[in-house]
Parts: C-alpha cells; sequence; structure tokens
C-alpha cells in the first residue's frame, strides 16, 4: 500500500476516534453539565454562590489560555499535550463527588474550587485539539463532518442526561449517593475519551509552527480585523446569555419545584432539537458560508429568554426549548467552522486560545453580573429570575443589531436567499411536499391524472428523485 494510502487511512481512522472520544466526552457532560448546579443547591447554594459556581472557572480559564500555545510549543507535539490535562480532567471528578463526605466547611467554596480546576484541566485541551482537527478536516467538509460528530454527541449526552435524572429521581431521598453515582460515571467516561483521543493520529507540527504573533499585536488588531470582531461579537452574546444561563436550573428546579424527570424532560427537547437541525446546518455551512448561518440563528437566540416570562406551563417551555436548539445549533456549529477558517494555519492554536479567553472572561462577567442583579432584583410574575431573564434578552437583542455582527465571510460560498438556505430549492421543497401529502389523499395509480403540464412533469419528477437519494429529509433536501 501507497505512502498517501496508509496516510489516507490512518487520517479516516483519527476521525472515527475523533467521534469516540466526542461520545465519551458527551457522556460525561450528559453526566455532570445539568446536574452541577443541582448539586450545588443540594449543598444548599445561595443564588449569588450559583453566579460564582459559573463566573470563577470562567475567569479562571479564560486566564489560563494565554499560557496554552506556548505550553503546546515546548510540549512539541500537540496530543503529547492534550493527553495529561485530559487525564487530569477525568480524576478531577472523584473530588468533587466526595465533597459532601469528606470536605469540612462550607462545602459550597470546595465546589467552587474543584469546578474551576476541572473546567480549567478541559479548556487547556481544547485549542491544541482545535488545531490538530482543522488539520485533518478538509476545509469544505467542516460542516458536515463536525455536524455529524455533534449529532452523534449530542444524542449520547441526551441519553445518559436522562439516564442521570432516573438516578438522582431513584434516590431523592438520599440525593448525595445518586451524584456520587453519576459523577463516578463522568470520570469512567473522560477516561474513555482519554484513550480514544491516544488512537488519533496528528499532522506534523513542523509546517504549522511559525513565528507566533504577539498577544500584544493581536490585542492591537480586533477592533479591525474581521477575526478580531468575529471574536468579540461572539463574546459579547456569550456574555449576554450568562447573565440568566446559570440561573435556567434553579428557576426551574426552585422557583416551579420541578422534579429532576421534568427538569431533565425539558433540557433534553433543545438536545433533542440540536441533533434534528445540525444535519441541515452542516449541510448549509459547507455551502452557503458560516457568517449567513450566524446571522439568521441570532436573531432567534434573543427571543428564547424572553419567550420564558409568557408561561410556566410545561407545554409552553418544551416549543421554546425546540427553538433554543435550532438556533444555538446553528450558532455554535458555524462560528467553530468560522474560526477555525479564519484563523491563520500557523497561527491557530494561538487565535483559538485567545477566542477561548475571550469568550471565558465574557463568561465569568455575565454571570458575575446576573449573580450580583438577581436577587435586587424586582419581581416579574412572582420570580426575580424571570427579570433577569428579561434584561438578558434586551442585551442580546442590542449586541445582535450591533455594528459588530458584521462579519465577513472568509472564503468562497454559493449566494444563497435565506428561503432557500432553510428550506432548500423551491421546486425541491414542493417534490417533498408533495411526496408527504398526495399519498395520504389518493391511490398512487391515480397520480397520473393529477392536472399537470407536461412539459413540466419531467423536471420536477426528476428533481423528486434526486429528493429521494438525499441523506436527509426531503424538505430541507438541497442536493
Amino acid at each position: 500500500m501507497s505512502t498517501t494510502n496508509l496516510q489516507k487511512n490512518s487520517i479516516k481512522q483519527t476521525l472515527k476516534n475523533s467521534i469516540l472520544d466526542g461520545a465519551c466526552f458527551s457522556a460525561m457532560l450528559g453526566l455532570t453539565q445539568s446536574y452541577i448546579a443541582p448539586f450545588a443547591l443540594a449543598l444548599r447554594a445561595t443564588t449569588a454562590q450559583i453566579g460564582l459556581l459559573s463566573s470563577i472557572p470562567g475567569l479562571t480559564m479564560a486566564l489560563s489560555q494565554f499560557a496554552v500555545p506556548r505550553l503546546a510549543e515546548r510540549a512539541s507535539s500537540r496530543k503529547r499535550f492534550i493527553l495529561p490535562v485530559v487525564l487530569m480532567h477525568a480524576l478531577m471528578w472523584v473530588p468533587i463527588l466526595l465533597i459532601p463526605y469528606i470536605f469540612p466547611g462550607n462545602k459550597m467554596w470546595w465546589l467552587i474550587g474543584f469546578i474551576t480546576l476541572s473546567t480549567v484541566f478541559s479548556s487547556l485541551a481544547n485549542p491544541a485539539w482545535g488545531s490538530m482537527m482543522a488539520d485533518l478536516v478538509p476545509e469544505n467538509k467542516r460542516g458536515r463532518y463536525f455536524s455529524l460528530r455533534g449529532r452523534i454527541c449530542d444524542f449520547v449526552m441526551l441519553v445518559v442526561s436522562f439516564a442521570a435524572g432516573g438516578i438522582l429521581q431513584l434516590t431523592t431521598g438520599n440525593p448525595f449517593l445518586g451524584f456520587s453515582v453519576i459523577f463516578g460515571g463522568a470520570v469512567l467516561a473522560r477516561l474513555a475519551s482519554w484513550y480514544f483521543i491516544s488512537r488519533m493520529h496528528e499532522p506534523s507540527l513542523t509546517s504549522t509552527i511559525k513565528k507566533r504573533i504577539s498577544l500584544l499585536n493581536v490585542i492591537k488588531k480586533t477592533r479591525s480585523s474581521n477575526l478580531g470582531r468575529f471574536m468579540i461579537y461572539v463574546a459579547l452574546v456569550n456574555f449576554a446569555t450568562c447573565l440568566a444561563g446559570p440561573f435556567f436550573a434553579v428557576y426551574m428546579l426552585r422557583d416551579l419545584n420541578f422534579s429532576y424527570l421534568t427538569y431533565v424532560a425539558i433540557n433534553a427537547t433543545s438536545t433533542l432539537a440540536t441533533i434534528t437541525f445540525l444535519t441541515l446546518w452542516g449541510k448549509r455551512a459547507d455551502r452557503a458560508g458560516n457568517v449567513k448561518i450566524m446571522r439568521i440563528t441570532s436573531y432567534l437566540i434573543p427571543l428564547v429568554p424572553l419567550l420564558w416570562l409568557v408561561s410556566r406551563q410545561i407545554y409552553f417551555l418544551i416549543p421554546i426549548q425546540i427553538i433554543a436548539g435550532f438556533a444555538w445549533s446553528g450558532f455554535n456549529l458555524a462560528s467553530s467552522n468560522f474560526l477555525y477558517d479564519a484563523s491563520p494555519r500557523e497561527n491557530r492554536t494561538q487565535s483559538i486560545a485567545i477566542y477561548n479567553a475571550v469568550n471565558g472572561i465574557a463568561i465569568c462577567l455575565g454571570a458575575l453580573v446576573g449573580g450580583f442583579l438577581a436577587p435586587r432584583l424586582p419581581h416579574l410574575s412572582g420570580s426575580n429570575l424571570l427579570t433577569i431573564f428579561l434584561i438578558s434578552g434586551v442585551v442580546r437583542m442590542l449586541v445582535v443589531i450591533s455594528p459588530l455582527s458584521k462579519i465577513s465571510e472568509v472564503r468562497s460560498v454559493s449566494k444563497i436567499g435565506v428561503p432557500e438556505l432553510l428550506f432548500g430549492k423551491p421546486v425541491l421543497l414542493w417534490a417533498g411536499i408533495k411526496s408527504k401529502l398526495v399519498p395520504a389523499f389518493l391511490p398512487v395509480q391515480q397520480l397520473k391524472a393529477i392536472t399537470i403540464p407536461s412539459n413540466f412533469l419531467f423536471p420536477l419528477t426528476w428533481s423528486y428523485q434526486r429528493a429521494r437519494v438525499s441523506r436527509s429529509p426531503p424538505f430541507f433536501d438541497d442536493s
């Protein structure tokens, strides 16, 4: 077998291992991400402490990112740098699950400290991992690959999150036992993720590391560069989001008295929507570019917290989560891929680290401001948390309509209008609708009796056949 074929097979297997790594990492997230706030509430955390639990790890993570490029360079291998920090990230959940049993004093401060260390170890690996994956996945296939990976990861996270909610529901009388079980599972899942990363092939660094641009020069160019505007825009969106983000769990569990299963079901709805729409966004991102998708989804993001003010009924909150999944799946996928596209290959690790740092600071400030304001705000419909949801929605909208949203696409893409971007080409849309509706009302042998001009029938049939062979549902087909 030729060297080229060996390399292709190695990359192909690496991309499979990356999906397995992502699935295991998502299992860890499913066991922890939605349950840190409930764990804190079980430890009798105050609203201000919940804000600190989101803000302090974010700030520490942001500051740690500035050291990543130099540390990765000293390791002489991105993979050699990633593996030990991922291992430490896995092991950090051991003391977290032991907090209720062996740590003295105010247990919330222990939780904040260990979550901070866990977040730092997790984030240290991200820039080097992103740089490595950007080298492995071709530019024009990133949308499809990362959407496939994202769907698998989100499905795993959804299933595991339901299982974790069931465990907590069964151990309601002894909640710390349930938390110990799910956090112990998180340790095992992250160790499995570490194993699959160790099996990945790393492209050579010799052609990608050159003289790094100094941090000072990057900051100076931030206001004028396209990449800099993008970083600030996403950071401000995250700041506005985190004004309210840490408190949705508190609102559901404390103010609405939802059970763990109801809480999981509402969160799972957003994950299901994300899984459903990632296929759509992945294909569209490869064709139409990432900027257009970011613009469309940005206008939906401010609506999410505002809709929580309308009703407390579960049947209303679930559609809100569908909107959230539709918007955030597109925004997150497009912003990640745009970062890979816009970052210079020779300095990609540094660019990703700076992006993470800026976002970490924004997330920290958002959670701090939200945690400070929430207890001091007047009640809206019986809850002061609804007031912070309102403020978050308004601030998100101000960010979205600001000049910072004017980001330019960095690669050549097709010019596609918004209707076609969302629904596909009109003739394929009609073919998809026809394939669903007509057989429900007419026998198949009577379809030919429909009055359709003969010169229109052939292209319609041809388009319909193309729609059928697509991997996506005909309604959203754009092949």
